[in-house]
């Protein structure tokens, strides 16, 4: 039954989210795979994956990441980091990756990821959050004018490691 994206919200099973640990740490690489998959990406190569794994779980983590499961099953998450606004001397949280399944999709699943999120930022004192659209994920572009986010008339550039 939870499997059916027609399922209404009233009889889900609550969201639970977690903290990415060493114990659920492979059904988190299963849904980064999975987010691949959606963006006609290729999936993070066993190099990469190794990477994931230490940036995540070292002492000194480079992100922080959460799942959110529906009775025990991992069906979203989310990727952030802190960066920082000179112009607000103050900690930004940027949001790397919010994905969900697309079976658990309109559910308000994303919607509770994406409120702890702005709460993780409240509580870290943030000035602000910031995150990156693809031009062409409509439904991600309306989820987040839906909350208010402002559409900024920047251009996004990238350099790759043997550009450097």
């Amino acid at each position: 039954m939870l499997d059916d994206p027609h399922t209404p919200v009233q009889e889900q099973r609550a969201l639970v989210i977690k903290k990415v640990t060493s114990e659920n740490f492979d059904s988190f690489l299963g849904l980064i795979d999975k987010l691949a998959e959606y963006e006609k990406l290729a999936p993070p190569d066993p190099d990469a994956k190794s990477r994931l794994r230490k940036d995540c779980l070292s002492g000194q983590p480079l992100y922080e990441a959460y799942v959110g499961e529906v009775d025990s099953k991992a069906v979203a998450y989310v990727i952030c980091l802190f960066t920082y606004s000179s112009f607000l001397a103050l900690p930004t949280l940027f949001l790397e990756d919010l994905f969900v399944l697309e079976a658990y999709r309109c559910r308000g699943i994303g919607q509770k990821m994406f409120d702890y999120c702005k709460q993780l930022a409240k509580s870290n004192g943030c000035g602000r959050m910031e995150f990156v659209v693809l031009d062409w994920n409509k439904p991600a572009q309306k989820f987040y004018d839906k909350n208010k986010a402002k559409r900024l008339d920047w251009y996004f550039y990238r350099l790759v490691n043997e550009d450097f």
